[in-house]
């Protein structure tokens, strides 16, 4: 028997897909390969402190605020089902996620098969056939991976076999005692894994091709975090460690247990250095494992084949009735906004449970209707931008889209805007589509220079230059794009001042209406 959906993992993202589709009523099963939920958290991140915050006292009495500052949260309408009622640490342990998934599991009755391996994908005219290790095959009418990255990515460098990896290594540091430590990779985890050796390692070298890209600047929260950059104080006060830019062209382990490194450096008159340690660690991140897959319905992958490739339905590009859930969503906003991390991708996986919904069971949208005139619409939206998680976690991916025909107006929210735009919604006389968005140039801008001339706080006039999180509404005419407004920023985030953001969005729309009539 053929269930609706297989859900192939049982991580953040796998449950919250199962809990909407039992709160449905809908034919699923989720296979994890693990004892638990979580499986991935069990061992990552290597020193257990999640960069994902935590802010338990808000100040908010709105559950919908409050999850703006709730990284670790999935959606539910049990206010006991929130992680922040498990830490109150602001950068939170691990373990605690992960006994908050085994809760959530626990509470919404979500069907998992635990110890199921999926060795084998195969796919045929009537669907999905999910193959585990002890033999068992599983059929489903559409396939859901929400796997994650499971696998180390590794560059392809000669020799790098040899060194240790951040998935394996050793992390005591005290077997670092007096030694010289490349780590290979600028990111979190390299930072990581170097800043929890500066107790007792001699000198640490971080190495990489490309130049640190800080996430207060970028607003990419996967670029490294303050809570990791201790080390960079230790490099620039020189402290015996170092972070290097450019490239390592090779690796060799000698007789004496060393290492010799070719180092090729991005910005010295010296190009090729010969450098010497006694651990390398690779640190490089993660990529997703395909090889389950057999030809019948192997996804196409991207980004040097870490991720597989979607449509803005989180569909493979190839292979029809194949989706993809959680981090691995990150391939359509990938550096950008935040589809690679818990905040960001369980909005995306209840816009993906509205598109199955939508396709599937007959369903659509969630809308409801407003008065078709400016002020009403102005103030739905201004309501929205004001209180919306979704928007706020998810800027520059999720909109919310309101549409005018006739005399009836409807407002849905969370759209994916590339969904949107692609007519996932059908098409309208008038579309209104709201975000909340970066400036083009805002990882240009060195948020803490106040000598460079930026828009200051509710400046109407030059809005449309706002470097800082700001609302944008963009107004299209039977899909063809007319006008773009912006909401003056705001030092506090509240986007409500009459005068500054009000009767301006109200003014827009009404022109946006009155226009071709």
């Amino acid at each position: 028997m053929a269930h609706d959906y297989l859900i192939i993992g049982a991580g953040p993202a796998g449950l919250q897909l199962a809990a909407l589709l039992e709160l449905g009523g809908h034919d699923y099963v989720v296979l994890e390969r693990g004892a638990g939920p979580g499986t991935f958290f069990t061992r990552f991140p290597r020193h257990r402190q999640l960069i994902s915050i935590n802010k338990v006292h808000t100040g908010y009495e709105d559950p919908e605020l409050r999850l703006r500052m709730d990284w670790n949260s999935l959606l539910s309408d049990d206010p006991e089902l929130l992680f922040t009622r498990y830490s109150e640490l602001y950068f939170p342990q691990a373990d605690d996620l992960v006994r908050y998934l085994s809760d959530f599991a626990s509470a919404t009755g979500v069907r998992v098969h635990y110890d199921t391996h999926v060795s084998r994908i195969s796919r045929d005219d009537d669907g999905f056939t999910a193959v585990d290790l002890g033999g068992r095959s599983w059929r489903g009418r559409r396939l859901v991976v929400a796997t994650g990255v499971s696998q180390p990515y590794i560059p392809p460098i000669p020799g790098i076999e040899a060194a240790e990896r951040y998935d394996t290594f050793e992390t005591d540091p005290a077997s670092f005692v007096d030694q010289r430590v490349l780590v290979i990779g600028k990111g979190n985890s390299g930072f990581e894994t170097a800043e929890a050796l500066m107790d007792k390692a001699a000198v640490i070298h971080v190495a990489g091709p490309h130049s640190i890209k800080m996430a207060w600047q970028s607003h990419f929260v996967g670029h490294l975090r303050a809570v990791n950059n201790n080390f960079l104080d230790s490099y620039q006060l020189k402290s015996q460690n170092s972070v290097l830019d450019g490239t390592v062209e090779s690796i060799e382990r000698r007789d004496d247990g060393r290492f010799r490194v070719m180092f090729r450096y991005a910005r010295t008159v010296e190009a090729l250095r010969e450098l010497f340690y006694d651990r390398v660690i690779v640190c490089t991140g993660f990529r997703f494992d395909a090889s389950a897959f057999d030809d019948s319905c192997r996804p196409a992958l991207v980004i040097n084949d870490r991720f597989p490739e979607q449509t803005s339905a989180y569909e493979s590009t190839t292979v029809p009735g194949l989706y993809f859930a959680g981090t691995l969503t990150q391939q359509r906003d990938f550096k950008k906004s935040t589809s690679g991390f818990i905040h960001g991708f369980r909005y995306g996986v209840r816009a993906l449970h509205r598109i199955l919904a939508t396709r599937y069971h007959g369903g659509t949208w969630p809308a409801r209707k407003v008065e078709p005139t400016p002020e009403a619409i102005s103030d739905a939206i201004i309501a929205r931008v004001n209180r919306s998680s979704a928007l706020w976690q998810q800027f520059g991916v999720l909109g919310d889209v309101v549409t005018v025909e006739g005399d009836t107006a409807l407002y849905q929210e969370e759209v994916p805007v590339a969904y949107a735009a692609d007519g996932g919604l059908g098409r309208a006389r008038h579309t209104f589509v709201v975000t909340l968005e970066y400036g083009k140039d805002h990882d240009a801008v060195d948020p803490f220079d106040i000598s460079i001339r930026r828009v200051v706080e509710n400046d109407v006039a030059n809005a449309h230059d706002a470097n800082y999180l700001h609302p944008v509404v963009r107004h299209y005419r039977e899909g063809t794009p007319t006008g773009v407004h912006h909401l003056a920023e705001n030092l506090d985030n509240q986007w409500n001042l009459p005068a500054v953001h009000q009767q301006p969005l109200a003014v827009f729309v009404k022109e946006c209406l009155a226009d071709a009539g």
